[in-house]
């Protein structure tokens, strides 16, 4: 019987890990997906956001009668209005067209204030997310504001320690490589820096699109990979942190999402299907007694209406 909790926050972390069974080549290491579309928005997101909100909260930098302003592609969003929402605070969020519908609807069923900045055909560019920055930067001007600015908060980075621990005691500290996706890059760090702590000795992949491959020193792009490469090195970005980056097309991506779902049942976004690439990748190097670990990042309810699960967006 699952215990009572205080409130719809209690809910955040402690998700299933669990290994793919059809995807995954025999002969090789073990792959196994963490399911943070479990948390209470599905999505990852959900751990960053109780970091960012309480720590700046108990620091008074977000004053009980203000308003967090955040930039977002959709899923940080949300998880901040969901926070808020449990909280008792106002959020205004500045996104785009190029994010899933499902998004933009979730964050406004949560009470978020939803400005929305046009993109050109869809794409996702380093134009688009530095005009996204600009106008929350503008909206943060007010001394009742507080910004949230993903990409320079530590405190996000903190809230993804968590995810570290729980995939140590879920591996029984049998985990030889790490991979995912970067956008902050908060993610790979949090969780690297508390496994690293366990295994000195632990692979860490980090992934980008292939056709926006800046974190390898290639030109920015534009993408569909929602919630990932935003076209130019995060400010926090430790190039020494990986041992390697591995570039997944969009299709690649798409074609991985759509997979695991027929084929494993697991339902995930863009960038869960570029996780499961990268780790594929990395497994197929790896001796059978090692298990690699990615994320399957948010759920696939989000992305319904856009070309990765609608015939006809």
């Amino acid at each position: 019987m699952q215990r009572q909790v205080a409130d719809a926050t209690s809910a955040i972390g402690n998700t299933p890990l669990v290994e793919l069974r059809r995807i995954a080549p025999r002969g090789h290491a073990r792959v196994l997906v963490k399911l943070e579309c479990l948390n209470p928005t599905g999505s990852m997101k959900d751990r960053m956001a109780l970091s960012v909100v309480d720590r700046a909260a108990a620091s008074g930098r977000l004053a009980r009668n203000g308003t967090l302003v955040e930039y977002t592609g959709g899923s940080t969003g949300t998880s901040l209005a969901f926070v808020c929402a449990a909280r008792g605070f106002a959020i205004t969020v500045v996104t785009s067209d190029a994010f899933s519908r499902e998004k933009r609807d979730h964050m406004r069923a949560l009470g978020a204030n939803v400005i929305e900045i046009s993109s050109r055909g869809l794409g996702i560019t380093k134009e688009l997310i530095q005009a996204m920055m600009r106008k929350a930067a503008e909206l943060s001007e007010p001394p009742t504001a507080f910004a949230a600015d993903q990409f320079n908060n530590v405190d996000a980075l903190a809230g993804y320690a968590p995810l570290g621990e729980e995939i140590w005691d879920q591996t029984g500290g049998r985990v030889d490589a790490f991979v995912q996706a970067v956008g902050t890059g908060h993610c790979l760090a949090g969780v690297a820096t508390v496994l690293r702590r366990r295994n000195p000795g632990l692979r860490i992949v980090a992934v980008e699109p292939a056709e926006s491959p800046v974190l390898s020193g290639g030109r920015p792009g534009a993408h569909h990979i929602e919630g990932v490469g935003p076209g130019f090195v995060p400010p926090l970005w430790n190039p020494k942190l990986p041992d390697e980056i591995v570039a997944v097309s969009t299709s690649d991506a798409m074609e991985m999402s759509r997979r695991l779902a027929r084929e494993e049942g697991l339902f995930g976004g863009t960038s869960s299907g570029a996780n499961v690439v990268a780790a594929l990748r990395t497994a197929e190097r790896m001796d059978s007694n090692r298990a690699v670990v990615t994320l399957i990042c948010d759920t696939g309810i989000k992305y319904l209406s856009t070309e990765l699960y609608s015939s006809g967006a």
